[in-house]
């Protein structure tokens, strides 16, 4: 029988306050049961809160050096278990092994940067005329920060939150995704290894209907960092008050822009690396792929190829390139978006949802290609987060930047060429908080700065790199006599 997981408020792990529980079912199997946890409401909500404004003021006073401890002492215990973490992440939300574990790695890994970097985060000294006078600026915690992280990478998204809200001495409540909740339960399990004393971080399950209210328009949260979708980033933005700092990183239609001169071999595994790879379930994915009219057919005939060579399956098997898709909701999703697409354009290949000994109890569908799309397509303007592909047929690299900007989102965008006036151009011309040239759309540095432009983002504040430590600490100026 699978084990039954609880929420962890002031330093006890601890039921709902309903005692209601809900189910994480395996989606490459819905058979298999991961486990129970806490359906928590706004009562537990509203206890995590105050055990974290509680314990604010003393780790506020602690040395940054120990806080470090604890962070790097979490990634240890990461590293240490990583086999166990990367496969119950593989059974809860279905992505390939290979990529669960270096998500982990890559937890691991930010925990130690934070614990580096948020020892040097400090302010200025200012010139100033008058000799008797010393004036510098000093960075302070915020408070309670609310973490509300979703299931796609449900490690690595919440450590690139939690870690720079800790270190700068702030406490936290996090909530990650009902859908993927043992991988953050993991996580705060780490941290608490790591010695994080009570309170410092708490860690609530349930539905979001039944917690977010309470969390994020409590007075004692200064600040709420989000990852989701635009229409519920938008929600929570409308929801705190007005002394309420918000953090979003929300949706994106990524393009990958295949100019004449490409090399169409790498060009086509750019956009089933960048497309299909996670099963279309990341943010910065490739959706919309804009090539260039005299190599489109040498384009298709290499990228059909390399999606029909695709093995999908459960993740956990050996070989398997692409996982199932989370939930019910984005099997369900993604199936009506094909619909919509068979009316849109052309399918070149895919689109099924897949059944048989191997996949009939999981939500696997084939990775669907579209040709003859218009850019005004509802497959080509709206996020669909599955293994979707719509290929748009361009004449210029005018005409391709702008369809690949004449979209509400900007979050990623991608180049294949060889000429260096393309890539000058495009660096410049393109509206996306990322930009990669010759490189997928998806994937990050945890030293860099990751976010979006346009309706990708919400108040503009950077997560990832030294910049991420930014939105957790607010600036005092000092005017000092001496």
């Amino acid at each position: 029988m699978s084990e039954t997981y609880r929420n962890l408020v002031g330093g006890e792990w601890v039921a709902a306050a309903s005692g209601q529980t809900f189910e994480s079912r395996n989606p490459a199997d819905r058979r298999e049961l991961v486990g129970r946890f806490a359906a928590g409401g706004a009562e537990d909500a509203r206890a995590a809160v105050a055990a974290a404004a509680k314990a604010f003021p003393a780790w506020r006073a602690m040395a940054p050096g120990k806080r470090a401890q604890v962070l790097n002492k979490a990634a240890a215990y990461l590293e240490q278990n990583a086999a166990q973490f990367a496969c119950e992440l593989t059974q809860e939300m279905g992505k390939p092994l290979a990529l669960a574990q270096d998500e982990i790695a890559r937890t691991a890994q930010t925990l130690r940067f934070y614990a580096v970097e948020g020892q040097t985060y400090s302010g200025e000294t200012f010139p100033c005329d008058d000799p008797d006078m010393v004036v510098y600026t000093q960075r302070e915690p915020l408070g309670v920060v609310a973490v509300i992280a979703p299931w796609n990478f449900p490690a690595s998204i919440p450590a690139r939150k939690i870690a720079p809200a800790l270190i700068t001495g702030n406490t936290v409540v996090f909530k990650p995704s009902s859908d993927a909740p043992l991988t953050g339960l993991r996580l705060a399990e780490a941290l608490v290894a790591g010695g994080l004393p009570p309170g410092v971080l708490n860690f609530v399950t349930g539905r979001a209907s039944e917690i977010g209210a309470a969390l994020t328009g409590a007075p004692e949260v200064k600040a709420v960092t989000f990852t989701g979708s635009t229409a519920a980033g938008e929600q929570i933005h409308r929801s705190v008050a007005m002394t309420t700092r918000t953090q979003m990183e929300l949706g994106g239609k990524n393009p990958l822009i295949v100019m004449e001169d490409a090399d169409l071999d790498a060009a086509a595994d750019l956009a089933v690396k960048g497309g299909l790879s996670l099963t279309g379930q990341a943010c910065t994915g490739t959706s919309r792929v804009l090539v260039m009219q005299p190599v489109r057919e040498a384009f298709l005939a290499k990228l059909l190829a390399r999606v029909q060579a695709l093995k999908i399956g459960n993740g956990l098997e050996p070989g398997i390139d692409l996982g199932p898709l989370a939930t019910a909701k984005q099997f369900e999703t993604v199936l009506s978006y094909i619909e919509i697409g068979k009316t849109e354009g052309k399918l070149l290949c895919g689109g099924r949802a897949l059944t048989g000994p191997a996949h009939e109890h999981g939500w696997f569908v084939e990775p669907a290609v579209f040709t003859d799309v218009s850019p005004q397509a509802r497959i080509a303007q709206e996020e669909i987060f599955g293994p979707v592909l719509a290929v748009i047929t361009v004449d210029s690299y005018q005409q391709a930047i702008a369809i690949a900007n004449d979209t509400p989102y900007g979050l990623s965008a991608a180049i294949a060429t060889r000429n260096p006036r393309y890539v000058h151009e495009f660096c410049r011309d393109i509206q996306s908080g990322t930009v990669k040239v010759n490189r997928t759309t998806t994937g990050n540095l945890t030293n860099a700065p990751f976010g979006g432009y346009k309706a990708s983002t919400g108040s503009g504040f950077r997560e990832s790199g030294r910049v991420g430590l930014e939105f957790f600490t607010q600036t005092k100026t000092v005017y000092r006599a001496v």
